[in-house]
C-alpha cells in the first residue's frame, strides 16, 4: 500500500472519493495516465499495488463516494493497461527480443505479457466490479455498470470468460428499481451481446443450464431481456440453439401468456423463428419437446393453446416415426382441443387429430396401444360430444387394426361407460343381441368378454343382468348356447370364485338365495346348466328331480355331451366339497341319488360312465344303512331342506322348488314345441325340394323318351327315397 501512496499523488486519491463526479473522472485519468508510464515500464508489481489499494481503500469502503471512485478508478487502471500501453510495451521490447530470439519469438513474449494483463483483469479488477452490481446504492450500481462497460471495450473477447456472472447480474439490473441503472445496465448488455457474436471462445454448453434457470421468472423486464438474448444467439451462425431449444421451450411458450403485449410478441416472434429452423433442419429432438407442447396444449390461456396445438400439427407431420412412443400424451392434447370454444383451435387440433389417425404404427416401433386407448376411455366422459366421439373413433379404429391387443382394452372402455346403470343394462343388451348374430364370437371370445367384465364391474351384478335378458329371450336355441357358456365361464373362471360362493350358500344365505333365483329363471333353458346350478347350490334334491322329470327328447346328443362335460368338471376342484360329501352318504342321500340318476343316463361305453362309476364305487355304502335307502327313496324329495331355528323349530326355505320345478319343466315344453316345430319346417321343406326335383326329372325323360314308349313303361327315380339321408 506504501507503494501505492507513493505512486500516486494523495490529491488524486482526496478527488476520486469527492462527492462530485467531474472530480472523480479527473482522478481517474490521472491514474490511468500513472498506469500506462507502469506499464511501459513493466513494473507489474506496482500496478498490482494500485489496485489492491483502490479495492481494499475505495472500493470495499463503506463510504458509498469512495466506492463510486473505486469502480471508476479500476477503470482507469483497465484502460491504462489495455490500450497504448500493450503497443508501447511491444516496442520497447523489440531489440530485446532480436537478442534472444534463438530462445524466444515475438508471439510467445506478447503472449506472455497479455497473460500478465489478462491475470490482472481476471483476479483483481473484474470481481470488485461485478459484487458492487449488488451494491444498496443505486449511483454505486449505476457506476458498476458505467465501469464494466470501460472494461469490457478494452478486454473485448478475452472478457467471455466473466460472461456467466455478467449475464447473472445484468439479468437482476435488467428489473433493477433506479431507472438510470436500467439504462446503464441496458448499454453494458448491448456490448456483451455485441462481444459474444464476435467471440469464438463462447460456450453455449455452459450458458444454457443459466438460462434454462432464468425462464420462469415472471419479472417482464427479466422476461425481455432473456427474449432478447435468445434472439441474438440464435442469430449467430456457429451456435447451436435449436439443439438446446427444449431446455427453454417451456419458458417462451410460458411468457405467451404475460400480460404485457410486448413480451408476448417478442416471445411468438422467437418461437415462430424456431419452429421455421425445426421446418428446415432434418436433425431435431421431437421427444421431448412434444412432451413440452402437450402440457401447453391445456394451457387456460387461449394463444398458448393456439401456439403449443399450431406446433404439435407440425411436429405430427415432420416427426411422424420419431413421435410414435408419444402418440398417446400427443392424442391426450388434442380431442380436448377439439371443443375448444374458439375456432381457429378447434379447426387446428381435427386436422392433427386426422394426420395422427392416418399414421400406420406397430407395436414393435413404440405404440402403445394401452396408452392410446387410456386415453380415449378418459376423453369418453367429456363432457363436449365432439371430443366424445373422436375418443370413439379412435377406439374403431384400433379395433380394427389391432384387434388381437385392443379387445380387453375395449372392455375396460365398456365397463368405464357401464357405471350409469342405464347404460349397464344396455350393454349387456347389445353384448347378447352380438353374441346372437355371431355365434363363432360367441365361441371364441364370449368367455374372454364375461370374464373381463366380471373383474371390471361387479361379477353377481353382470350376471344377473345376462340372466334377466335371457329369460324371455325367443330364440331359444341360442337362449340355451348362451346359458350353456354362461354356465360353464360359472363353474370354471378363477375371476368367479366369489360367484361361485355366493351360489354355494343359497340354502342358508338370502343373497346366495336370491342370486339362485335370479339365474334359475334362465338357466331352465339348458338342463344341464340347470342341474349344475343345483349341484353348485347344494340343492342335491332338486337336482334329482330335475333328472327325473326329462323326458326321452330330453336325452339327445347335446344333452350327452353337456353331461359329459359335468361329469369331468366333477373331478375338479371346483367340486372338490362334493366328493368330500360323498363320504358321508348318510348325510348327503340326495347327492348320492343325483349322481347315480346322472349315471344312468349315460352310455356305458362312454368314458364319462366309467369315470363317474369309478368315483361311485369309493363311496363308503356300508355306513349307510338299508333302512336309510328305503326312507330316501320314499320321502318328500325337498323335506331334506329344513332349517332349525333358535328356539329349535323347523322351517322350510323360503325358494319353493316345488314352483321352480314347474318352471323347468315349463321351459323344456316351449323347448320341445320348438324342435318339433322345426322338425316339421324342415320336413314340409324337404318335401318340396322333393318334388320339385322328382317334377323336373319327370319333365326331362318326357321330352327324352321315344313317343311309342307309354309313360307307365318309363323307369322312375327314387329321389324322395334318396333324400331322406
Amino acid at each position: 500500500m506504501a507503494d501505492a501512496l507513493s505512486l500516486i499523488p494523495a490529491s488524486v486519491f482526496r478527488n476520486l472519493a469527492d462527492k462530485l463526479y467531474e472530480k472523480r473522472k479527473n482522478a481517474a485519468l490521472e491514474i490511468e495516465g500513472i498506469i500506462k508510464q507502469l506499464a511501459l515500464s513493466g513494473e507489474h508489481d506496482k500496478i498490482s499495488a494500485v489496485i489492491n489499494l483502490l479495492i481494499s481503500e475505495f472500493a470495499g469502503s463503506p463510504q458509498a463516494n469512495h466506492r463510486k471512485g473505486g469502480l471508476i478508478g479500476l477503470a482507469a487502471v483497465t484502460v491504462g493497461l489495455g490500450t497504448d500501453a500493450a503497443q508501447h510495451l511491444t516496442v520497447r521490447l523489440a531489440c530485446y527480443i532480436f537478442i534472444i530470439g534463438i530462445f524466444f519469438n515475438w508471439y510467445m513474449l506478447h503472449e506472455h505479457f497479455a497473460n500478465i494483463f489478462f491475470r490482472i483483469i481476471s483476479k483483481q479488477i473484474v470481481p470488485p466490479v461485478l459484487k458492487s452490481f449488488a451494491d444498496q446504492d443505486s449511483r454505486v450500481r449505476y457506476h458498476a455498470c458505467e465501469a464494466l462497460y470501460n472494461i469490457a471495450k478494452v478486454v473485448r473477447g478475452d472478457f467471455i470468460v466473466f460472461f456467466n456472472k455478467i449475464f447473472d447480474a445484468l439479468c437482476k439490473l435488467s428489473a433493477d428499481s433506479d431507472p438510470s441503472v436500467q439504462s446503464a445496465a441496458h448499454l453494458l448488455d448491448r456490448l456483451i451481446k455485441d462481444i459474444v457474436t464476435e467471440s469464438d471462445q463462447f460456450s453455449i454448453e455452459e450458458f444454457i443450464p443459466l438460462l434454462r434457470a432464468r425462464m420462469n421468472v415472471l419479472n417482464p423486464y427479466v422476461r425481455q431481456f432473456l427474449v432478447g438474448w435468445i434472439t441474438v444467439l440464435d442469430s449467430v451462425p456457429d451456435i447451436d440453439m435449436l439443439g438446446f431449444l427444449p431446455d427453454f421451450l417451456d419458458g417462451l411458450f410460458n411468457m405467451l401468456s404475460d400480460s404485457s403485449h410486448e413480451i408476448r410478441q417478442q416471445a411468438d416472434s422467437a418461437l415462430s423463428e424456431f419452429l421455421q429452423e425445426i421446418k428446415n433442419s432434418p436433425n431435431v429432438d421431437y421427444g421431448r419437446m412434444a412432451e413440452i407442447l402437450v402440457q401447453r396444449a391445456g394451457s387456460p390461456d387461449e394463444f398458448t393453446r393456439l401456439t403449443a396445438i399450431t406446433w404439435i400439427n407440425e411436429f405430427v407431420k415432420l416427426g411422424r416415426e420419431q413421435l410414435v412412443p408419444y402418440y398417446a400424451e400427443i392424442l391426450g392434447a388434442i380431442l380436448p382441443c377439439i371443443s375448444d370454444r374458439e375456432e381457429k383451435i378447434r379447426v387446428v387440433a381435427r386436422e392433427t387429430n386426422e394426420e395422427l389417425r392416418g399414421m400406420h404404427a406397430d407395436p414393435t416401433d413404440g405404440f402403445n396401444i394401452d396408452a392410446i386407448l387410456s386415453i380415449a376411455r378418459r376423453e369418453l366422459t367429456s363432457e363436449w360430444e365432439a371430443t366424445r366421439i373422436e375418443a370413439l373413433q379412435w377406439i374403431s379404429k384400433l379395433l380394427v387394426r389391432h384387434r388381437n391387443e385392443v379387445v380387453l382394452l375395449v372392455l375396460e372402455v365398456h365397463a368405464c361407460i357401464a357405471e350409469d346403470p342405464q347404460h349397464f343394462c344396455r350393454l349387456i343388451e347389445l353384448l347378447v343381441r352380438r353374441f346372437q348374430k355371431d355365434r363363432a364370437l360367441l365361441e371364441r371370445r364370449g368367455a374372454l368378454v364375461v370374464r373381463r367384465l366380471c373383474v371390471l364391474l361387479d361379477a353377481e351384478r353382470v350376471y344377473r343382468e345376462f340372466s334377466s335378458n335371457l329369460e324371455h329371450e325367443t330364440d331359444l336355441d341360442f337362449a340355451s348356447i348362451m346359458v350353456q357358456a354362461l354356465n360353464l365361464i360359472l363353474l370354471t373362471s378363477l375371476e368367479l370364485a366369489d360367484l361361485r360362493a355366493l351360489v354355494k350358500q343359497s340354502l342358508v344365505n338370502s343373497s346366495g338365495k336370491d342370486l339362485f333365483i335370479s339365474l334359475y329363471s334362465s338357466w331352465c333353458h339348458s338342463p344341464m346348466a340347470t342341474i349344475s346350478l343345483c349341484l353348485l347350490a347344494q340343492a342335491y334334491n332338486h337336482a334329482s328331480s330335475v333328472i327325473q322329470s326329462l323326458g326321452e327328447a330330453d336325452i339327445n346328443a347335446k344333452f350327452l355331451v353337456q353331461l359329459d362335460k359335468l361329469i369331468r368338471l366333477l373331478e375338479t376342484p371346483i367340486f372338490a366339497y362334493i366328493r368330500l360329501q360323498l363320504l358321508e352318504p348318510g348325510k348327503h342321500t340326495w347327492l348320492l341319488k343325483t349322481l347315480y340318476c346322472l349315471l344312468m343316463l349315460l352310455p356305458q361305453q362312454s368314458a364319462a360312465f366309467k369315470l363317474l362309476r369309478t368315483r361311485l364305487k369309493t363311496v363308503p355304502l356300508h355306513t349307510l344303512g338299508l333302512d336309510q335307502l328305503k326312507r330316501a327313496s320314499s320321502e318328500n324329495p325337498y323335506s331334506q331342506i329344513l332349517q332349525v331355528t333358535e328356539d329349535g323349530r323347523t322351517s322350510y326355505t323360503v325358494i319353493d322348488f316345488q314352483s321352480k320345478l314347474q318352471q323347468f319343466e315349463q321351459m323344456q315344453h316351449r323347448h320341445r314345441l320348438h324342435s318339433r316345430s322345426q322338425l316339421k319346417s324342415l320336413n314340409a321343406s324337404s318335401s318340396t325340394i322333393s318334388q320339385e326335383i322328382q317334377i323336373s326329372e319327370e319333365s326331362h325323360n318326357s321330352s327324352s323318351q321315344p313317343e311309342n314308349i307309354q309313360p307307365s313303361q318309363r323307369s322312375s327315380l327314387n329321389i324322395p327315397g334318396q333324400l331322406k339321408t
